[in-house]
């Protein structure tokens, strides 16, 4: 189910988006702030939202910001902004800070919904690129990894790790590699944070778990 986080400070507004999305088949979180989506992306690692629905005007942290945060940190979400700052100077901001589309307060749901959908469209992978390791299968065009042909259940940082490594298996990579491929301009993030997301990333492939191997002075690598 496609997932879709709308952040704004207004609370009735959050709730008719939550229940109008939902009706349409999506599955919504919502957050209040700033401060408190960035909380939540970072708490779930990310849990893959396909799309941010994002004010501009809040208190302390603004939507731009947040935006210029995310981007700079690696991450290529699509943004959508809905803002009563209809000007065009506004919509220009809006674009150089990383957004996708620009829709204006007030709004009818239809159009917000039309929008939305064509960023997906956009932005979500079609095709299948499958690579197979064994039981263990990595489908990167709809982000999807199967062990026996049942799906597991990664976070993003997993699933970057895996990706990373099927990419050049059997090639070891550095804690120092993961680090700069997987965490981007983190400087709070260590190499413990790389063996902790490690282990869990074994554990979850279960009986394909083996192939994440580890070679002390070397790194980490991925066995056919």
């Amino acid at each position: 189910m496609t997932k879709i986080l709308v952040v704004d400070d207004e609370q009735d507004l959050r709730e008719i988006l939550r229940f109008n999305l939902q009706g349409e088949g999506f599955e919504v979180s919502t957050a209040g702030s700033a401060e408190e989506a960035l909380a939540l992306m970072e708490q779930t690692d990310g849990e893959d939202y396909a799309l941010v629905i994002l004010d501009v005007m809040m208190e302390r942290m603004s939507g731009y910001d947040m935006a210029q945060h995310l981007r700079q940190q690696g991450d290529n979400t699509p943004i959508i902004f809905l803002t009563a700052r209809d000007g065009h100077d506004d919509q220009l901001a809006g674009f150089a800070h990383g957004a996708d589309d620009y829709i204006t307060k007030p709004f009818a749901f239809d159009t917000v919904l039309a929008r939305i959908k064509a960023v997906l469209k956009r932005t979500q992978p079609t095709a299948t690129n499958e690579t197979v390791f064994g039981t263990l299968s990595i489908d990167t065009a709809n982000m999807r990894v199967c062990v026996a042909g049942k799906e597991v259940e990664l976070t993003r940082r997993e699933y970057r790790i895996l990706c990373l490594l099927a990419q050049h298996p059997e090639y070891y990579f550095t804690r120092e590699e993961i680090l700069d491929q997987v965490w981007p301009n983190d400087t709070l993030v260590n190499d413990r944070s790389v063996d902790v997301h490690i282990a869990r990333l074994r554990k979850k492939l279960s009986g394909e778990g083996w192939r994440v191997a580890n070679k002390t002075g070397f790194g980490y690598t991925l066995k056919k």
